[in-house]
Parts: structure tokens; C-alpha cells; sequence
């Protein structure tokens, strides 16, 4: 006599596929755990999600109690009838939400302590739904209910448990006791906030540089979370640096990756701290600035570097903003308005303007994807020279189109992933002598095409992943820091 799987009951085939789901992807979390290094940046893409997704499952656990205890009320006994499938819908959601959060951590270049506990929280979560489904279908009686119960606790317990890590993981680990008044502290019996800077204070690292970390750096950069493999949490593991090597050259601020990074505009994709958090004051940049130029010390004393300025006491630069004269707006683009509006009629949100007060165009293509090539491109040809970013990723067009790319002479950044063009494209962009951003990621160039980047004078990114370029390729020492994989 043998089993097939086809004639089990529809369940039991459910509760099997589920089960070897949660299987594949235990696998994954033990064979391919987040190592603090970025991968593909379609699984960062769709890692994203994990954050939509996630509180749709936690919403669908928690509802379940109380449909099964006001299902047992005379006037509700329908409600319990629902609690299969709100059960199932919680698995197989909670299953998706793991997935994702797992190509977020693998592949976006996450690493620690939470972020694991965060990742084998959620996969506890489906397997957890998966128990309490299966049980609640195939035992009954007392004996059995009583199992039920306690397994649907403890799965309330472990979302309630695996969310908090999350919220850890986004807000900081201290982020429901943070602002805890002292006397609810003393009630529950947690200690009060540690006392900061943790380095002596007699020294210029810890009265100045070590609170600069604590209060924008830690939550991505510490002890329980590392991007990129990186830990400011200590000057020595600050020293060390991260997956892309030393952030914090003593002596040199120009070629210290940290210095670049918080220094950047706050829309720039390397900038530091990301879009969202808390950007460094002037203060703070100075005081990193002055820091490193006097050689990055932990033993500098704290009052070593004359009129440094003080943590408390910002930097207040007095910002004024021009006003916006809309004639003078209008007449600026009065030459082009005519093919803009055209482009707009046909291509709803493929171009606009930088600003509200330039005649300078930002061109995105990516989300028409392959239905945009090199004929509809040569469209914009009369736009050229006004475009200051393009963003041609996942369309269709290919070398045909390199004289249009050559002759957008103010692009500041040119976004080619995953199109068709080779080395033939590379080699007419040349003269774009404003180029500062260059992604070339699943392309076919190959090194042949560096020579002519080598001579851009104003790149500082070139994107070069998932082509013919390899990772250990030699590069002169100008170009070091710009190639990124």
C-alpha cells in the first residue's frame, strides 16, 4: 500500500508544502546568513518589501484569540469557523515576510547579534502558525485543546518577541526605554540610561568624536547591528574599518571614507547617516574633521585642538534661500517647453525638471523598462544638453544610443543597469567631464572600458557589478574607492 500525496486531503497537502517552505528556508538562514556585505541589488529591492509585509501577518496572529474566545459566546459560535483560514493566510504571509526580511539582511549588508535573532524570529513565527493550523485541524479534545492553547501563547510570544527585535533593528535598541521615566524604571527594575560618552573624557575621541557615533552612528554601527561589516562602537573596531577596508585614514581627511560619507548630500545614496535619520550638524563635522586631521588619536587630550567647536552648542550657519521668480522661471525654459510637453503627453513621468526654480531635466525610464529603446531615446535628443540625470535602467537600449549618452554633456549622473550596451558605449562618454555617478551594474562592459572612466574628472561612483569586470581587477590608485561591486 502506498501514500499519494495527490488523494491526501487538501490540508494535509497544504500543511506539507508549508512545512517544506519553512524547511527551504531554515537552509537558507543557516547556508547563507547575512554576512555584512551587498549583493544584488534585486533581492535589495524586493527586500524592501519585508517592511510592508511584515505587520500583515502580526495583525492576522493577534486577531486569532480573539476570535476563538468570542467564538465561543452563544452570539458569535460563526466567528470560530474563520480561524483556519485567518491561520493559514498568517502562515503563508509570515513565510513571504521572512523571505524578504532574509534577501534585506543577505544582500543589503546587514550583519550582528539583532539582526539574526530578528531572522530566525520570523522563520519561528510561520513554523509556529504552521503548529497551532495543523493542530487545530487534525486533535481534538481536551487534552488537545489544552496543547492548542498553550501553542497559540506561545506563538503571541514569539511574534511579540520577533517584533520587538524589529523594532530594535529600525529605532535603536533602546527604543522603548529610552525616555522611560526613572520611577516606572525603578518599578520594573531596569537600570538607568548608561552614562555617555563610555571613553574617558579626558581625551579628545571620547569627550567629542565617541558621542558623535552614540547619537547617529550606533543603531547601524554597533554592537548588535553592522552595515557593511563596519562597528563604530569602540576605537579600535572604528580603526579597523569595514567589508570596503580602513574608513578613517589618521592624518588625511580628503581620503577618509568616513569623512566623505557624512559629508555627503543627504539624497545621495552613500551618505551617512541614510535618508530618515538624524543628519550630523556642522559642529559634529567639524569636530570629525579637525580629528582626523590631527591624526585620529585616542589619546589626544580633549582640549588639545584650539576653538574646536563643542558638541552641545551647534554650529548655527545662518541659511537663506532665493526667491523663486516664476517669470524668470518660465523664461528660462521657454526654448525647450515645447518638446517637454510633448515628451510628457507621450510618456507620462519620464521627464521633469531638477527644481522648481531650474530649466535643468531629470530623465527616468527605468519603470517602462523594456518597452523603452534606442528609437524613443533619440526622442529626447533635442533635451540633451539640459539633462542632468539619467535614469535608463532595465530598458532595452543599446550602443545605438551612445551618441545621445555623449552628447548630454551637464549629466551628473547616468544609470545604465541592466541594459545592452558593451564597452563601444562606455568609450563615447568620455567628454562628460560632469559625470559624478556611473552604474554599469549587469551590463556586459568589460576592464577595457576603465580606461576611458580612469579620465572622467569628477566620477566618484562606478557601479560595476554583475559584468565582465572582476572584483579583484587592478586599477590605478586615482580609482580605488570609486569601483564598487
Amino acid at each position: 500500500m502506498t501514500f499519494s500525496v495527490r488523494r491526501a486531503p487538501l490540508r494535509l497537502r497544504l500543511g506539507l508544502l508549508a512545512l517544506a517552505s519553512i524547511l527551504l528556508l531554515t537552509a537558507l538562514f543557516v547556508f547563507l546568513p547575512p554576512d555584512g556585505l551587498e549583493r544584488a541589488t534585486w533581492a535589495q529591492f524586493i527586500g524592501r518589501f519585508h517592511l510592508l509585509t511584515v505587520h500583515f501577518p502580526i495583525a492576522l496572529i493577534l486577531i486569532v484569540p480573539v476570535l476563538e474566545w468570542a467564538g465561543r459566546k452563544p452570539n458569535f459560535p460563526h466567528l470560530r469557523t474563520s480561524v483556519d483560514f485567518v491561520f493559514a493566510l498568517a502562515m503563508l504571509s509570515s513565510l513571504a515576510a521572512a523571505f524578504l526580511g532574509w534577501c534585506l539582511a543577505r544582500s543589503g549588508g546587514y550583519s550582528g547579534r539583532l539582526v539574526t535573532q530578528h531572522m530566525w524570529g520570523g522563520v519561528s513565527v510561520a513554523a509556529a502558525c504552521w503548529l497551532c493550523w495543523m493542530l487545530r485541524g487534525y486533535f481534538r479534545g481536551p487534552r488537545f485543546d489544552l496543547i492548542y492553547t498553550l501553542a497559540l501563547l506561545a506563538t503571541i510570544g514569539i511574534v511579540s518577541w520577533t517584533g520587538y527585535r524589529g523594532g530594535q533593528l529600525s529605532q535603536g535598541e533602546n527604543h522603548l526605554t529610552e525616555h522611560m521615566p526613572g520611577v516606572l524604571r525603578k518599578l520594573i527594575g531596569l537600570p538607568g540610561p548608561a552614562a555617555l560618552p563610555r571613553s574617558n573624557p579626558a581625551f579628545f575621541y571620547g569627550a567629542h568624536v565617541e558621542p558623535i557615533f552614540v547619537g547617529h552612528c550606533y543603531s547601524c554601527h554597533g554592537p548588535d547591528k553592522q552595515k557593511g561589516r563596519l562597528r563604530l562602537d569602540s576605537y579600535d573596531l572604528l580603526m579597523r574599518g569595514g567589508k570596503d577596508g580602513v574608513v578613517v585614514k589618521a592624518g588625511n581627511v580628503k581620503g577618509s571614507e568616513l569623512f566623505r560619507r557624512v559629508t555627503l548630500s543627504p539624497s545621495d545614496d552613500d551618505a551617512m547617516p541614510p535618508q530618515g535619520k538624524r543628519p550630523l550638524a556642522p559642529n559634529e563635522i567639524k569636530l570629525l574633521e579637525l580629528w582626523i586631521a590631527a591624526g585620529a588619536s585616542s589619546t589626544l587630550a580633549a582640549n588639545a585642538i584650539k576653538g574646536a567647536p563643542t558638541n552641545d552648542v551647534p554650529v548655527v550657519a545662518e541659511v537663506t534661500f532665493p526667491e523663486i521668480d516664476p517669470a524668470a522661471v518660465t523664461k528660462l525654459r521657454a526654448p525647450l517647453a515645447p518638446q517637454v510637453a510633448q515628451l510628457k503627453q507621450r510618456y507620462p513621468d519620464l521627464v521633469d525638471y531638477e527644481s522648481r526654480g531650474s530649466a535643468n531635466l531629470v530623465i527616468d525610464a527605468s519603470a517602462l523598462g523594456a518597452k523603452f529603446g534606442d528609437d524613443d531615446l533619440a526622442a529626447i535628443k533635442p533635451l540633451s544638453e539640459q539633462i542632468v540625470t539619467a535614469d535608463l535602467s532595465g530598458t532595452a537600449i543599446t550602443d545605438r544610443s551612445a551618441p545621445l549618452l555623449a552628447a548630454m554633456k551637464h549629466a551628473r549622473v547616468l544609470r545604465l543597469t541592466n541594459t545592452k550596451i558593451t564597452d563601444a558605449t562606455v568609450s563615447a562618454l568620455g567628454g562628460l567631464d560632469r559625470l559624478e555617478s556611473l552604474d554599469l551594474y549587469g551590463t556586459e562592459v568589460t576592464p577595457a572600458c576603465l580606461k576611458v572612466v580612469e579620465g572622467l574628472p569628477k566620477l566618484r561612483h562606478l557601479y560595476a557589478g554583475a559584468t565582465k569586470i572582476p572584483v579583484d581587477v587592478p586599477v590605478p590608485e586615482e580609482m580605488k574607492g570609486k569601483l564598487l561591486f
